[in-house]
């Protein structure tokens, strides 16, 4: 660890001591149905890193609530809690969906916090039809085809504790927006915001979405690594979702096993390596907490800003 870091620098087994030997709230078969396809971390993964996360961050929503409280007796504002918001961020293909749905389960299972819920920003992009009326369909993922406007309305009513609010969903089969579709936010304790850009800052822009933010992570590993995995991920996908007629990506189905690799490598060289390089890596230094994985998905050390 450099002497002024900004971070303080854990490996696995230093990161895994901080659990303090609590017992870990989540079984084998639990954890298999919240990992996501092609995502091959052990369930060790699970007790020696995910569990300590999730002990730092009650330790930091129990400040949060006794800061609340002796605000209100200050102020003599007797109003509720707002929730306590943690954003993920990183590379497609990185693991940030596992990630966040392990925290949301393990986070619900502290007693000072139960009601954990989990938003995307997949559900505010733009819907196809405008991206297309725009030509910003091979720029989706970036900056400029998501619904700012929208994420940040949502987020500032949450935050306000509003007692429900409303984000739309996204299908990943038809690769769009649902119509009519909403998720319900009922004023959870906490609430978990994961997305590629959501530690994007525009210039020309006075808020931007990680300003709610009361805790961040970023998945971060090797591009060669990433890379990897999204063609294994797409190759996988292949021989399953997009089999399904109604898969946006129905066309890539028939593809060979070669032309697969050549279909995904092109995706992945004009499009997410370059969303990667202009727009997702430049935030990693803005995260709390990163986690750096290795090439087989196991996370190699963990840093911790001061």
């Amino acid at each position: 660890m450099h002497a002024h870091s900004l971070y303080m620098e854990f490996g696995r087994e230093e990161w895994s001591a901080l659990r303090d030997n609590a017992p870990l709230p989540l079984t084998r078969d639990e954890f298999e149905r919240l990992k996501g396809l092609n995502d091959q971390i052990p369930f060790e993964e699970a007790e020696q890193i995910y569990h300590p996360i999730t002990r730092l961050i009650n330790l930091h929503v129990e400040a949060s609530q006794l800061l609340h409280k002796s605000t209100s007796a200050f102020t003599g504002n007797g109003e509720a809690k707002t929730p306590y918001i943690i954003g993920i961020a990183g590379s497609v293909a990185v693991g940030k969906s596992t990630a966040a749905r392990l925290l949301q389960v393990l986070l619900s299972r502290w007693t000072n916090h139960r009601r954990v819920d989990l938003v995307t920003t997949d559900g505010f992009l733009h819907p196809n039809r405008v991206l297309e009326e725009r030509g910003l369909m091979k720029r989706k993922g970036f900056p400029e085809s998501y619904d700012i406007r929208r994420l940040l309305k949502f987020l500032t009513e949450v935050k306000a504790g509003k007692p429900e609010v409303e984000a739309p969903v996204y299908s990943h089969l038809v690769y769009d927006i649902v119509p009519g579709e909403v998720q319900v936010v009922r004023n959870p304790d906490i609430l978990i915001v994961e997305g590629i850009n959501v530690l994007q800052v525009n210039k020309d822009a006075q808020v931007f979405v990680s300003d709610f933010f009361d805790f961040s992570i970023y998945l971060d590993a090797d591009e060669n690594d990433i890379k990897r995995w999204y063609i294994e991920r797409f190759k996988m996908l292949r021989d399953s979702a997009f089999r399904d007629p109604r898969s946006y990506f129905h066309r890539y189905a028939s593809l060979t096993e070669e032309e697969s690799v050549q279909t995904a490598t092109q995706i992945w060289n004009e499009i997410n390596a370059v969303n990667l390089h202009e727009n997702i890596l430049p935030t990693k230094g803005r995260a709390r907490l990163l986690l750096c994985k290795g090439p087989n998905h196991e996370i190699r050390k963990v840093l911790l800003r001061k």
